[in-house]
């Protein structure tokens, strides 16, 4: 009699797979815990439809392991959804603006609708979350990196990959 066939897991799978794949590769557990700390901190930008490219920038210029850094940009796209708003009402208390009544939906409408109307209407309180962002950004990067650094060397312990740096 065989065995049914175990499904894998979805954090295996999207997760623990391509950090194993880039292990075996010879990228060290730090470079691994760098791209995912810019992964999701690029993961999280305040601009919709922009965390793609702004991920792949990021990494080109300091040179980060993409496969890593897309995989947890894409993995913060719900918490990219949800920190939209709090950016942009943080970035209005920074800089003192008025409160403008604001929705995901609402505001994908009319960006749709008329563009360069919307980007009149909402182009500074974009500005504003971009400014708040990029003042949480080293923070966030730096925290995820050093949650995530431990883990990775963890794994690659327990693989017994042995190409570890400092």
């Amino acid at each position: 009699m065989t065995e049914p066939l175990q499904r894998e897991s979805l954090w295996r799978r999207w997760v623990v797979k391509p950090v194993v794949a880039q292990l075996a590769q010879g990228t060290t557990p730090a470079k691994i815990a760098q791209a995912i700390a810019f992964g999701v901190t690029t993961g999280v930008f305040p601009l919709l439809g922009t965390t793609t490219v702004l991920a792949l920038g990021v990494g080109v210029v300091l040179k980060l392991n993409q496969p890593v850094l897309q995989v947890f940009r894409e993995l913060t796209y719900p918490l990219h959804l949800a920190s939209i708003l709090l950016f942009m009402r943080a970035g209005e208390s920074l800089f003192g603006a008025e409160h403008v009544p604001l929705s995901i939906p609402m505001m994908m409408e009319r960006f749709f609708a008329a563009p360069g109307q919307f980007m009149a209407e909402f182009g500074m309180i974009g500005l504003y979350g971009v400014v708040v962002w990029l003042l949480l950004a080293p923070l966030l990067i730096g925290v995820v990196f050093f949650v995530s650094k431990p883990l990775v060397e963890k794994l690659a312990k327990h693989l017994n990959f042995s190409k570890h740096d400092a």
